[in-house]
């Protein structure tokens, strides 16, 4: 799929291959309605059924795809921009929660498809925070101002991370409505321990790693001490209740600047960056080909199909408002480039964290439409936002270098 893209679509690499596999699900459904006993969707699907997406892309590829994404991020260009990316990743996926889960609750009940409030925020919870893979992947393809680049990139580094222990506490009082109560004081708690608990787990672990690595030259081992890195610093992060996802960003941050500048000779920067290039491209196209693939699994039904219809118009307004309020009252101290606000509300695009969130969510009855939802809006975001996203912000956005 990637080289019939690369020689003859010549679409972005990871839209490529979510259209592709997209159009071959619909080949296959086509097919078992032709040739039935064939049974070659049966057979795909059983395969994709096995796969637990949440678990697949949570607890295995998001670790490195974050920390391959943010060693390439100057964290002096988001130290700079600290403010607005912290109140966008932070007050922005607060904002867009609740509005996504009061117009969606509003508009569905209005339409005749019911869902209770709580829920509702849950798909809120889930469906606000951008994503740093989808976002960085696109990045790559775009030529923006640096400052706004730091902003975009900045805010989908973290917010995925505030955005998931922001939906593990919606979804901890959803289900304690139905089994129990979830206190003030259990949601403040759980919000402190993960997010800041998770960020101090990470500036430790890059502190310990960039220690190692300065005291050696050679690559192959310092390679190996970056990949491990990750991977014990999500296991430490998971088994103390702290967000892996901050926890290997910041690592990552610490050492793509100060780990690269001071810890490594110019072989080993050279070797490093090439294998997490490497790693984020393949990991960046099994997730993206999945995504695609998963519409054979996926349980559509009609009143779905509305209620996606009307879920993307909602979180694009939810996007602009979260955006816009916090950016223009920032503006009061700060100047920020022409066009930002457009750029960062259609270059806020959705993807894999979502749909692995709604695949967590526990069976209920509720769960197959949002599921639906999810999935439509995100495939709405990678490939309507992701084809469009570089015009657009080539047309608005002025100071383009």
């Amino acid at each position: 799929f990637g080289f019939i893209n690369y020689r003859y679509l010549g679409l972005p690499h990871t839209i490529g291959l979510v259209v592709m596999a997209m159009v071959s699900s619909l080949v296959i459904i086509g097919f078992d309605l032709i040739a039935p006993s064939v049974h070659v969707g049966k057979i795909v699907s059983d395969v994709l059924s096995r796969i637990d997406f949440h678990e697949a892309l949570m607890h295995g590829m998001l670790s490195f795809l974050l920390f391959a994404g943010a060693l390439h991020v100057d964290i002096s260009d988001l130290a700079s921009r600290k403010s607005a990316i912290g109140v966008m990743a932070t007050v922005g996926v607060l904002m867009s929660t609740f509005i996504v889960g009061g117009l969606l609750w509003a508009v569905l009940t209005f339409f005749g498809l019911p869902i209770p409030f709580i829920w509702a925020l849950v798909f809120g919870a889930l469906i606000s925070p951008t994503d740093p893979v989808a976002v960085l992947s696109i990045l790559k393809t775009v030529k923006v101002p640096k400052s706004l680049e730091a902003k975009i990139a900045g805010e989908s580094l973290f917010n995925d991370g505030v955005g998931v222990v922001v939906f593990t506490i919606v979804l901890a009082i959803a289900v304690g409505g139905e089994h129990g109560t979830v206190g003030v004081g259990d949601i403040v708690g759980l919000f402190v321990t993960e997010a800041i608990g998770g960020a101090i787990l990470g500036i430790g672990a890059g502190y310990l790693a960039y220690r190692a690595m300065r005291t050696i030259d050679e690559y192959s081992l310092e390679v190996l001490i970056s990949l491990g890195l990750v991977m014990v610093t999500y296991a430490i992060a998971d088994v103390l209740h702290l967000s892996g996802l901050i926890a290997v960003v910041v690592a990552g941050l610490f050492i793509g600047n100060h780990g690269v500048q001071f810890a490594m000779s110019e072989t080993t920067r050279d070797h490093l960056l090439k294998f997490w290039t490497l790693t984020d491209e393949m990991l960046n196209s099994i997730l993206f080909l999945l995504i695609g693939l998963e519409v054979l699994v996926m349980n559509f039904e009609m009143a779905y199909f509305e209620s996606a219809l009307l879920a993307i118009p909602i979180v694009l307004l939810a996007r602009l408002v979260s955006v816009s309020v916090p950016m223009l009252i920032l503006s009061l101290r700060q100047q920020f480039t022409k066009g930002a606000i457009p750029a960062l509300v259609w270059g806020g695009m959705r993807g894999g964290i979502s749909v692995a969130l709604a695949f967590s969510l526990p069976d209920n009855e509720h769960k197959p439409l949002i599921l639906a939802v999810t999935y439509s809006v995100v495939v709405f975001s990678i490939i309507v936002q992701g084809l469009t996203v570089k015009p657009l912000m080539e047309r608005v956005v002025e100071g383009i270098d």
